[in-house]
């Protein structure tokens, strides 16, 4: 299921998950390296374009994508303000693995240790 699995991470996430991510075999790009400052629409759209799910800390996105209903190819908020790299690394290891199969195209959040999605 790796292979098929793709992600868009957001700068807020941090380098410890977009390092981890590679390391483990998914394709993974990072935001830093197409534009820094890149809006959350503007983070949308190559995601949508490369089918890759945005992994991301801003709550906005819940605005956009599944308030407003723009087209996305899966977004997983993770709402952990103050978690160290550490501890966001440990979360990004459990959650691809295990729900590889339910993440595309869909809207998630991660809180209180827990997996929400979304249809």
């Amino acid at each position: 299921m790796i292979a098929k699995l793709k992600f868009l991470v957001d700068v807020g996430v941090g380098k410890k998950v977009e390092k981890r991510l590679a390391d483990n075999g998914y394709d993974a790009k990072c935001v830093r390296d197409i534009n820094p400052t890149a809006d959350d629409s503007e983070i949308l759209h190559p995601a949508v374009k490369e089918g890759r799910m945005v992994i991301t800390m801003d709550k906005d996105f819940g605005e956009l994508v599944y308030n407003s209903g723009k087209l996305h190819s899966g977004v997983l908020i993770l709402r952990l303000e103050d978690a160290d790299g550490v501890h966001k690394v440990k979360v990004m290891k459990k959650i691809p693995s295990d729900y590889a199969d339910k993440l595309y195209g869909r809207f998630c959040v991660f809180q209180g240790e827990r997996l929400r999605i979304k249809n």
